[in-house]
C-alpha cells in the first residue's frame, strides 16, 4: 500500500505538489496568528505541568487555598546592626512599595497591631468562657486561693498589666492570660510594629555576625508564576530595595517566596530556550554545510526546520491555547529530528546522481512513512503521561515532524531539484565504516563472539541491578543555590516558616470539628517536642469548642456565684462591683464563640482561608493546620494514623506517587510499542528482519538503562519517556538500513548526519540546568548513540533475511 501511495505521488504534477505546500503554509500561518490575537500566550507556570490530584471536595479546597496563599506571598528580611537602622529599613520598605503607582503588590505589613486591638475587642465579652488550662486547673481542684494570690501580685506590682477598669469587670485578672495565650509561640518580637528577629550569618571564613532582621510581608496581586507578573513584581521590589539600601548601604537582604523560584525559572528556561536552540540551529547548519558543500541544502533545511517549528507552535496552541516555556526547551530538540528528512533526502540523491527529487523521494518514501508513524506513536506515549506540559511536548514533537514531513513530500520536488556538487568524497568514508564493520563482524569467531555477548549481559544486568527510582517531583525544576539559600536563612528567622504540607482536620459538624481540634492540639506539641515539626498554627486556640466553652462557663461560676465575695475581699476591691459582676456573668450564658461570628469579624480576618464551611459541593467541615520545619514527612504521616479525622496533605508526595506509577506504565508501553512495530513491520518485511529492526532500538534502550545504573543516576519518569523517544527515532535508523537492502553508503552517510544531529540537539539538553530536561537529554543521548553504533549491523543480515 505504502509503495502504491508512493508511485502516486510522484505522478502528480510537481507544481501542484508545491501549491498545496504553500496552501498548507499559509492556513497554519493564518491559524498561528488568529490564536495569538486571540490570546493565546506563553505559560511559565512550572504547576501547569503537573498532574491534576483527584481529591474530594474538601481536600481541594483545602488545596486550592493554601496555595494561594503561599505562592502570592513574599518575605523580605532585612538584616541591619541594631535594631533602629533594621526598623527604620524595614518602613522605608513598606513605604515605598505602598506608594508604588504599578500596584504590584498588597496587604504590605510587618506585625500587626490593629490585630491585637480586634482580638482584644472580640474576646473580651466572651471572657466568661475563656480560661487557660491552668486556670481551669486550679478552679477544678478548689486552689481558687492560688488565682486570688497571683491577682495580688498583679495589683501590686508596679509593671503589672492591672487597672481600675479591667478590674471592674475581672477581679481576678483571668483574660490577660488567655488573650496572651492567642499569640503563637515565636522568638519574633515586635518594636513600633516591626517584626524582628535575630539572624546569625557565616561568611567565607566560618566568622559568624550576628544582625538584627526586620520581617517585611507583602501578597503579590496575580499569580507569581505568570512571566509578566513575575517582571512587574520583581521591578517594583527592586526600586523599592534600592531605596532602602540608599539610605544605609549596610543592610543585607534575605527574599523567600514562590515569586523568587518562579523568577528564576523563568529566566532560566529563556535562557536555555535561546541558547539550545540557537546552537542546536548553528550545529545542524554546519553540519548540512560540510556534507553537502551547497547554499540550497542549507537554505532547504532552514526552510524545513522553519515549517517545522511553525507547525509545532500553531498546533500546540490550537489544541491548549498557550504553550509552555518547557515545551519550548523539549521542542529545541526538534530541530535535530526534523531535519533527518533532509538528510536522508540529499544523501539519497548524492548516493544515485542519475535520479531526479522527485524518483529520490519515490525511493525513501516508504522508509520515511514508516519513520514517522513510528515517531508520532513514540510521541503519543509521552502524551499519556499526566502532566499537561509533556503533553505539550507530544503535539509539539509530533506535530513539527509532520510539518517536515509535508514539506519533503510536496515541496522537495521542485526546490530541491537543482544540482549538488560531488559527494564522493563523504559517501565513501560512509562506504569504508560499513566495510570495516563487515570485516569485524566476520573476523570474529564463535568463542570471541561468546566472550563479548557474555561480559555484555554481565555488565548490563550489573548496571540494571544498581539502577534505582527516584519520582521526586522536586525534579521538575531545580532553583539556584543562592534562592535556597537565602530562603533557608530567613526559614531560620521565621522558626520554620510554613511549608506546603498541612494538615486538613474533617467533621460533620462545627461542634465536633473543634472539639477534634482540640485533641490534636497536644498531639501537635508531641511533634514539635520529637522534633518532627518546628512549628504549628491550629485555630484551636482561637476557636474553643462549645463544650469546653461551657466547661469553661461553670468553672467561672466558682467566683461569680460561690465565692466572689471572697474574693473581692480578698484583693480589697469595692463591695459594690459584688451585683455588677454576678449579672454580668448571669448575661454571659449562652453567648458563645462561634466560627461563622470570628471570622467574619476584624480578629479572624486572616484567618478566614484556614476555615471550610459546608457548601454546595461538599457537605463537610474542615480545617488547615499550617505546619512547618517538616524533618521527616513519612513519620510525620505515621504520627497521625490515631486521628482517621486528620489527613496530612502532602500534594508533592501524592504527584510524586503519580510519577512513579507512569514511568512503570511507560516502561510497558514502550514494550508494547516495541511488539506492535514489529508486527506492523513484518507487514513488509519478513518476520525475523522485522524483528531485528525493532530490536536495535530495543538493545538501545536496554544498554541505556544499564549505564545509567553504573554511573548512579536514579530512574525517573523523564528517562521512560526519552526511551520512548529512543525507539521513536532510532527505530528509524534501522528501517532505513532494512529498506536500503546492499545499497547502504548513503543510508550510512545519513544516518550518520542524522544521529549527530539529533545528539547535539539532545546532548545540549543533557547540559540543562532544570533535573528533569537534564534526565530526558542524558537518555536520548545514550539511547541514540547506542542506536547509531547498532544499526548499520542490519546491512549484514539483509543477506540472510530477505
Amino acid at each position: 500500500m505504502i509503495d502504491k501511495l508512493a508511485l502516486s505521488l510522484s505522478q502528480c504534477p510537481i507544481r501542484l505538489k508545491f501549491a498545496l505546500w504553500v496552501l498548507f503554509l499559509c492556513i497554519t500561518t493564518l491559524t498561528g496568528l488568529q490564536l495569538w490575537q486571540g490570546g493565546a500566550k506563553i505559560q511559565s507556570d512550572i504547576l501547569a505541568m503537573l498532574p491534576e490530584l483527584k481529591e474530594d471536595p474538601l481536600t481541594e479546597t483545602a488545596l486550592a487555598r493554601v496555595e494561594k496563599q503561599l505562592s502570592n506571598t513574599v518575605y523580605i528580611a532585612l538584616l541591619a546592626d541594631d535594631e533602629s537602622q533594621a526598623v527604620t529599613a524595614a518602613k522605608t520598605l513598606m513605604e515605598s512599595l505602598s506608594s508604588s503607582e504599578r500596584g504590584a503588590f498588597v496587604d504590605i505589613r510587618s506585625a500587626d497591631l490593629n490585630q491585637a486591638q480586634a482580638l482584644n475587642q472580640f474576646y473580651f465579652s466572651h471572657r466568661f468562657n475563656l480560661l487557660t488550662r491552668t486556670q481551669a486547673h486550679a478552679l477544678s481542684s478548689g486552689k481558687l486561693n492560688e488565682l486570688i494570690q497571683q491577682a495580688q501580685s498583679q495589683l501590686y506590682n508596679a509593671f503589672g498589666y492591672a487597672n481600675s477598669g479591667l478590674i471592674a469587670n475581672d477581679p481576678l485578672l483571668l483574660y490577660p492570660d488567655n488573650l496572651q495565650a492567642l499569640a503563637p509561640k515565636q522568638t519574633l518580637q515586635v518594636q513600633q510594629g516591626i517584626l524582628l528577629g535575630q539572624a546569625r550569618q557565616t561568611d567565607k571564613n566560618s566568622n559568624s555576625t550576628d544582625h538584627i532582621a526586620a520581617i517585611v510581608m507583602a501578597k503579590g496581586v496575580g499569580s507569581a508564576f505568570n512571566p509578566n507578573t513575575q517582571e512587574l513584581q520583581m521591578a517594583v521590589l527592586q526600586e523599592a530595595l534600592e531605596t532602602v539600601k540608599t539610605q544605609n548601604k549596610q543592610i543585607e537582604v534575605l527574599k523567600a517566596g514562590a515569586l523568587f523560584h518562579a523568577s528564576a525559572a523563568t529566566k532560566s528556561a529563556k535562557s536555555e530556550v535561546s541558547t539550545l536552540g540557537l546552537a542546536s540551529l548553528i550545529g545542524v547548519s554546519l553540519l548540512v554545510w560540510l556534507a553537502f558543500r551547497s547554499i540550497m541544502p542549507l537554505s532547504i533545511a532552514l526552510l524545513t526546520i522553519a515549517t517545522s517549528l511553525l507547525s509545532a507552535v500553531v498546533m500546540t496552541l490550537l489544541i491548549f491555547s498557550e504553550i509552555h516555556l518547557m515545551t519550548l526547551v523539549f521542542g529545541t530538540s526538534l530541530i535535530g529530528i526534523a531535519i533527518d528528512y533532509n538528510f536522508h533526502f540529499y544523501c539519497e540523491r548524492l548516493a544515485q546522481t542519475n535520479k531526479s527529487a522527485n524518483d529520490v523521494i519515490r525511493h525513501i518514501f516508504p522508509a520515511i512513512t514508516l519513520a514517522l508513524i513510528t515517531s508520532v506513536l513514540a510521541y503519543s506515549g509521552i502524551g499519556l503521561a499526566p502532566f499537561p506540559g509533556m503533553q505539550q511536548v507530544a503535539v509539539f514533537c509530533a506535530a513539527g515532524l509532520f510539518g517536515a514531513y509535508i514539506t519533503l513530500v510536496l515541496a522537495y520536488p521542485l526546490l530541491a531539484s537543482g544540482p549538488l556538487p560531488s559527494g564522493e568524497k563523504p559517501l565513501t568514508m560512509a562506504a569504508a565504516y560499513l566495510t570495516q564493520l563487515n570485516t569485524l563482524s566476520r573476523s570474529l569467531n564463535l568463542k570471541v563472539g561468546v566472550v563479548l555477548l557474555a561480559l555484555s549481559v554481565i555488565i548490563s544486568a550489573f548496571g540494571l541491578y544498581r539502577l534505582t527510582s527516584d519520582d521526586d517531583i522536586r525534579n521538575l525544576q531545580q532553583s539556584p543555590l543562592s534562592v535556597l539559600n537565602e530562603e533557608q536563612q530567613l526559614r531560620g528567622i521565621l522558626s520554620g516558616g510554613t511549608d506546603n504540607q498541612f494538615l486538613l482536620v474533617r467533621a460533620d459538624t462545627e461542634e465536633l470539628l473543634l472539639q477534634r481540634l482540640e485533641i490534636l492540639a497536644p498531639k501537635l506539641n508531641n511533634a514539635v517536642k520529637d522534633g518532627l515539626i518546628g512549628n504549628a498554627f491550629s485555630l484551636s486556640s482561637y476557636l474553643p469548642s462549645r463544650s469546653k466553652q461551657e466547661s469553661n462557663y461553670r468553672l467561672q461560676g466558682h467566683i461569680y456565684q460561690q465565692d466572689l465575695t471572697r474574693v473581692i475581699v480578698s484583693l480589697g476591691l469595692d463591695d459594690s462591683l459584688n451585683s455588677d459582676l454576678a449579672l454580668a456573668y448571669q448575661k454571659a450564658k449562652g453567648s458563645y464563640i462561634d466560627a461563622g461570628s470570628f471570622i467574619g469579624s476584624d480578629a479572624g480576618k486572616l484567618f478566614k482561608p484556614l476555615w471550610i464551611a459546608p457548601t454546595s459541593q461538599q457537605d463537610e467541615y474542615g480545617a488547615i493546620v499550617l505546619l512547618g520545619g517538616i524533618t521527616d514527612i513519612d513519620k510525620l504521616e505515621n504520627f497521625f494514623t490515631g486521628q482517621p479525622y486528620v489527613q496530612l496533605v502532602d500534594k508533592v508526595g501524592d504527584i510524586s506517587g503519580i510519577m512513579g506509577q507512569y514511568r512503570e506504565l511507560t516502561l510497558w508501553l514502550l514494550a508494547i510499542a516495541m511488539v506492535m512495530a514489529a508486527i506492523m513491520f513484518s507487514t513488509r518485511f519478513t518476520f525475523k528482519l522485522a524483528a531485528l529492526v525493532v530490536a536495535v532500538p530495543a538493545l538501545s534502550a536496554i544498554l541505556s538503562l544499564s549505564l545509567l545504573g553504573l554511573i548512579g543516576a536514579p530512574l525517573t519518569l523523564f528517562h521512560a519517556l526519552a526511551l520512548i523517544l529512543v525507539f521513536g527515532i532510532g527505530v528509524d535508523y534501522s528501517l532505513f538500513f532494512a529498506e536500503s537492502k546492499q545499497q547502504s553508503r548513503g543510508v550510512m552517510m545519513a544516518v550518520f548526519m542524522s544521529a549527530c544531529s539529533t545528539i547535539l540537539a539532545f546532548g545540549l539538553l543533557a547540559f540543562s540546568s532544570t533535573p528533569a530536561i537534564h534526565s530526558f537529554g542524558l537518555t536520548l543521548l545514550l539511547g541514540i548513540g547506542f542506536t547509531f553504533a547498532l544499526s548499520p549491523f542490519i546491512q549484514t543480515f539483509t543477506r540472510t533475511f530477505k
